[in-house]
């Protein structure tokens, strides 16, 4: 048996920012990522987000790899949430994500910041949010809807 943990923080947002994640909705959405990523063995530590975006606290399943991870999280919910019409006009995600690995011991920081996701941005945009998690990790997208 092979052992792997690899925390995993990813943020993706509504496809053009759109501000459709509104607290039922969110609330929803995210009760359902959870719910299926639990059947396709991918463990989700936090989740929560504001008006235009998710942030997930998760471990890498070993089996599927970043890219088939974030494909079942994101193309997944936007299939249901269409499905059932959770939202007014249909759910789309933006193509891109951020996702980095997170050492053990800023797990604790990480969790804290997804749970304050409505106090955080109070004080800054997801635009500005997403630059600053991009020019951190040495990328510099500036378009990323």
């Amino acid at each position: 048996m092979s052992y792997v943990k690899i925390w995993i923080h990813a943020v993706w947002g509504t496809k053009n920012r759109e501000a459709i994640l509104k607290p039922a909705i969110l609330k929803s959405i995210c009760t359902h990522i959870i719910a299926n990523a639990k059947e396709k063995g991918i463990v989700i530590d936090r989740i929560n987000g504001h008006d235009d975006h998710i942030h997930v606290l998760m471990l890498l399943n070993s089996d599927l790899g970043i890219s088939k991870q974030m494909q079942f999280l994101k193309g997944e919910s936007s299939n249901w949430a269409n499905k059932i019409r959770l939202t007014k006009d249909r759910l789309y995600w933006a193509d891109k994500y951020f996702a980095a690995s997170v050492s053990n011991d800023k797990v604790g920081i990480v969790r804290k910041y997804i749970d304050n996701q409505q106090l955080h941005h109070q004080k800054q945009t997801f635009a500005d949010e997403y630059r600053i998690f991009l020019n951190s990790q040495g990328f510099f997208d500036e378009d990323f809807g």
